[in-house]
Formats: structure tokens, sequence, C-alpha cells
């Protein structure tokens, strides 16, 4: 199994804060049947930052203590880039890492926002070359509420990720319904843990997947793994016909 983000690296973000914190999630993701994470500390979020050279050289460094601790993981640089106006101009001065440096570059917003200019500018990261991959789709409160927004994102050529806490209801039962609503209508291609420790924020990968088997089958379960490798090669990922997410009839009416 290929996690395609997480918050492993030491000291960098609000993911694991010293190198021992890295090991045991290193180990947590062994056992959840984890090989190969890619390593996405936050690009700019207004909190922390990190450059690429910064997340290569601290990627190889613990790529090392894992080597040293016979931890079978192999990892992988990435960024989580919060959306802002320097996105063109980071990407063509090259400040932002996009993900195993492939073709695909994950993009944040805020929690409870999707700024107006997000419909230009995911375009213009494809005019780029790159294709914005929108993270945790079901844990913004905008897009819950006008998920037509997300609909047209992935119809012009925008990807998403779920968090797999979001499909096993960690973050609510809200947010879990939302995120199978996602998958129905082919608006999320990927899973991913979006990991920060072993406690409260945790890998649920496995439970994720059969959740996602039981719910669907084992066929959709596969389309999404299949998926993060092809990420991680640069390869074009599977993508079906996106819909728009209907509004169940209550009483007859809509």
């Amino acid at each position: 199994m290929i996690d395609i983000h997480c918050h492993i690296l030491p000291g960098v973000d609000d993911g694991a804060q010293t190198e021992k914190d890295s090991i045991n999630m290193a180990l947590s993701a062994l056992e959840q049947g984890i090989h190969t994470i890619i390593a996405t500390p936050h690009h700019k979020n207004g909190k922390y930052e990190n450059d690429c050279e910064t997340v290569k050289k601290q990627v190889a460094i613990l790529q090392d203590l894992f080597v040293n601790e016979n931890i079978p993981l192999t990892l992988l640089a990435g960024q989580e880039v919060r959306i802002n106006g320097d996105v063109i101009s980071d990407i063509r001065t090259g400040n932002i890492l996009s993900l195993n440096e492939t073709k695909y570059i994950f993009i944040e917003f805020a929690s409870n926002h999707v700024p107006r200019y997000a419909k230009q500018m995911l375009f213009d990261i494809q005019v780029e070359g790159y294709i914005p991959v929108i993270v945790h789709p079901e844990r913004n409160s905008d897009l819950i509420q006008n998920p037509d927004m997300l609909y047209k994102f992935v119809q012009n050529g925008a990807l998403t990720q779920v968090t797999a806490a979001s499909m096993i209801g960690r973050f609510g039962k809200a947010i879990q319904k939302f995120s199978y609503q996602l998958v129905e209508a082919n608006l999320t291609h990927f899973i991913a843990s979006d990991a920060h420790n072993t406690t409260t924020r945790g890998f649920c990968m496995k439970e994720a997947y059969q959740e996602l088997s039981s719910r669907f089958d084992n066929e959709t379960a596969y389309l999404f793994m299949e998926n993060s490798q092809l990420l991680i090669d640069g390869q074009n990922v599977n993508k079906l016909e996106p819909e728009p997410i209907r509004k169940k009839k209550r009483f007859g009416l809509f």
C-alpha cells in the first residue's frame, strides 16, 4: 500500500516532532501494510514554510535513519501547498516540490473557505504542465455546502484526495457521508492518511480500504490503490466521468 500524504518528517510542521515520533509513525505504517510514503510537509500555510531543498534533504536524512533502524519503508518527497497568490510564480522558480517530482501537485484550501480565484489558479497550474490534486475536500465547509464547486474543479481537470480517517468516521458522520458521496460521484481519486502522529491523527488506511470495499466493491478499492502507484510513477491515473452530487428527495420533493 502507498500513502501519498503524510506528515512524517520530524520538526518541520504540525506532524512528527522528533525522530522517535517519525520512527513510531513508520512502524505504525508498516503494521497497516504501507510500504511507501510521500512525505508532504506544509509548503506555506501562514504558520509553516518548507522549501524544496529542505524537504528533499530531510527526506534523505530520515530515509537513512530508517535504513539504519532496519525499517523497510520507502520515503519520497512532496509538499502540501496551501493555495495562495504566489503558487504560479513559485512553480516557475522551482520553489514548489511536486509529488515525487512528477506532474502532480497537492493543493490545500483552508478548512472553511475556497478563495474566489481557485478556479483560475487550478487552471493556471495545469497550463504550467502540472495536475493539481485537491487534498481533503471532504473537510472543507465551503465544498460541503456547495459540492457543485468541487464538481466543476474536477470537470476542469483537477483531482482530489480524501483522508482515510474521514472515510471511517473519525471526523464525524457528516464528513464521512460526504466522503462517500464523493466516491459515488467520481469526484475523488485517491485515499491517503494525512497522518500527523500515531494517536489522534493516525494512518487508518487499512480500515478505510476495508470500508471502501464493503460499501462499494473490491474493484473500487483496487482502483484507488492503483492510482497511488500511478501517481508516484508519474503516469495518468484512473478517472471516471464526474457527476454532480444530487440532493436526496425528502417527502417526495427536492
